[in-house]
């Protein structure tokens, strides 16, 4: 039987001397899950991907294949290794599936490692096309820079309470959030009896951060349509943000959304 800590420290306490030709055994609870998460990250091509998932964006395996420059099919393995060990998380949306960091605790590991390496980080830079990036439609509800935006807002103004679930994130209103969403005409009771959820965590595709989902981010973005806060591209799924959409946003948000598409609306 493994000796526990306590038993080894007064083994060596009570003797004299180290006898040579005598063994102590000792299993630490966490050894193997150590060195199986050390094992994990010493990959270089898995570490690759993690480091690059230290900006917060998610990615799916096509691009992480990029990153660590090996063959789908072997990033498609690296990434189970990572998962196993819990270093990473995956959340399917539509046809693709994202990879993430698997919260804090893992991120601040990669920090700690990154500091003794001294290598710096690189930053996420999308291909989505600047129209689309800055603010579109996914589905029914808003995306892009202008909801990732709108969404972080909220988060920091107390509208929004986030609940862990099975599939992701769910978010419940607060009274605060109750109320500055009644204020803008949205009758959250009546969003509340759709038969679909309330509101989540949506994963932006462009910006790998989340945006509001759900039957409250399609309240939300009829009644910016409604109140010509934004106007719909014909041509494609890309909104832009009028003059008042952008003095609304500022008033009721706080938000600057000129800074969220990079050229003044």
């Amino acid at each position: 039987m493994p000796w526990t800590w306590n038993e080894v420290i007064l083994a060596l306490v009570e003797q004299a001397h180290f006898v040579y030709d005598q063994s102590v055994e000792y299993t630490h609870p966490t050894d193997e899950r150590a060195s199986g998460i050390a094992a994990a990250i010493g990959d270089p091509g898995r570490a690759r991907m993690l480091y690059c998932l230290m900006d917060g964006h998610a990615r799916t395996s096509t691009e992480l294949a990029l990153v660590a420059q090996v063959s789908p099919s072997t990033a498609s393995v690296h990434l189970q290794r990572l998962k196993t060990a819990r270093l990473v998380r995956v959340k399917a949306q539509g046809k693709h599936r994202y990879y993430s960091l698997n919260g804090a605790e893992a991120a601040r590991v990669l920090e700690a490692l990154n500091v003794l390496a001294g290598s710096p980080r690189t930053k996420f830079r999308p291909n989505t096309p600047v129209h689309l990036r800055a603010a579109r439609t996914c589905y029914d509800h808003l995306a892009g820079r202008v909801a990732v935006a709108l969404h972080d807002r909220m988060k920091t103004l107390g509208y929004l309470q986030p609940r862990k679930m099975a599939n992701g994130i769910s978010y419940e209103l607060t009274i605060r959030g109750m109320k500055a969403f009644e204020s803008l005409g949205i009758d959250v009771s009546d969003v509340r009896k759709q038969r679909r959820k309330f509101a989540f965590a949506c994963l932006d595709w462009s910006e790998r951060t989340p945006h509001l989902g759900g039957s409250l981010g399609a309240a939300l973005l009829q009644m910016a349509l409604k109140r010509k806060w934004l106007a719909r591209d014909d041509s494609s799924r890309a909104v832009s943000v009028t003059i008042l959409g952008r003095r609304e946003m500022r008033a009721r948000f706080g938000i600057e959304t000129g800074d969220c598409i990079g050229k003044p609306i």
